[in-house]
């Protein structure tokens, strides 16, 4: 396991714990980002739209990697994204390490 990305991994749930004051992993971090991402500011969701709110997020964090493109906002707001290309066969190891660079490199670029 690569060291230094993992520091980087947990000095960055670090800020994000001491920001939202509670403990947060991966899929909360992706919550997060789809609540920002949706731009309608914190507020209840249903399990749907919760489970909407990680997709989007997982779009958007991929979308510099050229996954997924931004295609538009529905009716309500709520972004769309078109997959440009598929993701290569990972393990679930490999997965989580895209994952975990992709939820980095976002809130390097966008906080």
């Amino acid at each position: 396991m690569d060291y230094q990305f993992e520091e980087k991994w947990k000095e960055t749930l670090k800020q994000l714990e001491d920001r939202f004051e509670q403990p947060i992993d991966l899929q909360a971090a992706l919550f997060l980002i789809g609540v920002q991402e949706l731009g309608q500011g914190f507020g209840k969701f249903k399990k749907d739209e919760k489970l909407a709110l990680m997709h989007i997020a997982v779009c958007r964090i991929l979308e510099p990697f050229g996954y997924y493109a931004f295609t538009h906002k529905d009716e309500d707001g709520w972004p769309h994204f078109e997959e440009i290309k598929k993701l290569p066969p990972l393990s679930a190891d490999e997965q989580q390490r895209l994952m975990k660079e992709a939820v980095i490199n976002y809130l390097e670029i966008e906080v």
